[in-house]
């Protein structure tokens, strides 16, 4: 069977990653052999400064999910290429890095520090973090987003994913702004704004007031939102939003992605890629599937 998956110009031998936050630290996950299975890795946010993220309390689960507030917690552009990059390299797939600026020359700066070095596959735009304290992302103005993804594609020697964010009141038109800028694919969907409280306090549970909704509460509305952009864009998908096993990745690539990510439910089963992998393959031998392409965006009409 023919799994790989092609983005620009890097190719993935399957179509199943980890989304980006959600898998660990290298040194103690990614030398592990069953890793080297996926299709590729993708770190947690890097953002241009240290950052310390956000006070606790940062996650709280909820019924089907869980909320989160970390805040893009990170040692830096140069101290993530100096002492986690080198680790993340050894695991021997293609790394997909994930950057945040908070204005257009930090996404200008980190494109450049990243076209410094090897083994990068691509770049994933993160336009779209709830967590920061801003009142408009960039993944909701598709003017914002078709400026940065237009700058970091004239500068980066590897494919761009932009990263859109479903706080939108219509994902598509973020999409194509995204694709016309020259978006090599796009990654959907991130979390959901929503808040805890805590009804003996009368206050939010997080320590940020507001935290970003995943997990498997969230997946029909995230299936959604994959089909409405496959429709209406004509580059690959990389799709994500409470995916747990084999059958719901298996709904977003008959919706149109490309490729999957699992998120949420690594903390819960860190196995769950793999045990995803495992289930894709199972369902293209049993349904005589010799190559995923058949199964992108095969979807029925009733």
């Amino acid at each position: 069977m023919n799994l790989s998956i092609n983005i620009g110009n890097t190719t993935f031998r399957n179509p199943v990653t980890v989304a980006s936050g959600t898998f660990g630290h290298a040194e103690k996950y990614y030398n592990l052999d069953e890793v080297k299975q996926l299709g590729a890795i993708v770190p947690k946010t890097v953002t241009l400064p240290a950052q310390t993220g956000n006070p606790p309390q940062r996650i709280i689960e909820t019924p089907s999910g869980m909320l989160n507030a970390i805040g893009i917690e990170n040692p830096g552009v140069d101290g993530f290429i100096e002492k986690k990059l080198p680790t993340f390299k050894k695991i021997g797939i293609p790394l997909i890095i994930s950057i945040l600026g908070h204005n257009d020359d930090q996404f200008r700066i980190l494109t450049e520090k990243f076209n410094a070095v090897d083994g990068i596959a691509a770049l994933e735009l993160n336009l779209s973090c709830p967590n920061l304290g801003h009142k408009t992302l960039v993944a909701q103005d598709p003017e914002a987003t078709f400026r940065v993804v237009k700058l970091v594609k004239s500068l980066s020697r590897v494919p761009v994913i932009a990263k859109l964010s479903p706080n939108v009141t219509d994902i598509t038109v973020i999409a194509k702004a995204a694709q016309e800028a020259g978006a090599d694919g796009i990654s959907l969907i991130n979390t959901f704004t929503a808040m805890v409280i805590d009804v003996k306090k009368r206050k939010s549970i997080l320590g940020n007031f507001t935290g970003g909704l995943s997990g498997p509460a969230i997946r029909p509305i995230a299936v959604h939102m994959v089909h409405q952009v496959a429709k209406t864009v004509n580059i690959p998908i990389i799709a994500m939003g409470g995916i747990a096993t084999a059958s719901d990745a298996l709904e977003f690539l008959i919706a149109g992605a490309s490729m999957v990510a699992v998120g949420t439910m690594n903390f819960v089963n860190p196995r769950a890629p793999l045990e995803v992998l495992q289930g894709i393959k199972e369902y293209m031998k049993e349904n005589k599937i010799d190559d995923i392409k058949q199964l992108i965006g095969n979807l029925h009409k009733n």
